[in-house]
């Protein structure tokens, strides 16, 4: 289950209010109401977290835990063209093995993207050597 159905499943009950009650406060149908509860619905669009935030008047604190439980729960990810090619690997074996993994490897994913920013700073490229062209007579013979 993604964050933001977590979080508006926890909301909608912490405020004591049916689905189709809150669906129709905020002009929405039940059956998209419940489809991004269950998980079945990707995040909703802005629009829906705003009134979302209207309808239950919900305090500062709440606006940003909604909001970061809907960009938490973003299916997609974008990377930019000049990203290291290591970078397109790493992606590409997570992609493929992501849904086995267990539960220590994810916390130790995320131990290790929470490690100190000073680390990232340091990245460099790894050195790569190109073959030089041998010249007639060199190496023959030597």
């Amino acid at each position: 289950m993604s964050p933001f159905a977590h979080f508006l499943h926890d909301l909608r009950m912490r405020h004591g209010i049916r689905q189709r009650d809150l669906a129709e406060r905020m002009g929405y149908e039940t059956s998209y109401f419940s489809a991004l509860e269950v998980g079945i619905k990707g995040p909703p669009p802005a629009e829906f977290v705003e009134r979302l935030i209207a309808a239950l008047d919900l305090p500062e604190i709440e606006q940003e835990e909604v909001r970061r439980a809907a960009a938490a729960s973003q299916r997609k990810l974008q990377i930019e063209h000049d990203t290291p090619q290591d970078v397109f690997w790493m992606l590409a074996e997570l992609r493929a093995r992501v849904s086995q993994l267990h539960p220590a490897q994810v916390r130790m994913i995320r131990e290790i993207l929470e490690l100190p920013e000073s680390l990232a700073k340091n990245r460099t490229e790894p050195f790569r050597r190109i073959k030089r062209r041998q010249h007639e007579g060199e190496g023959a013979n030597m």
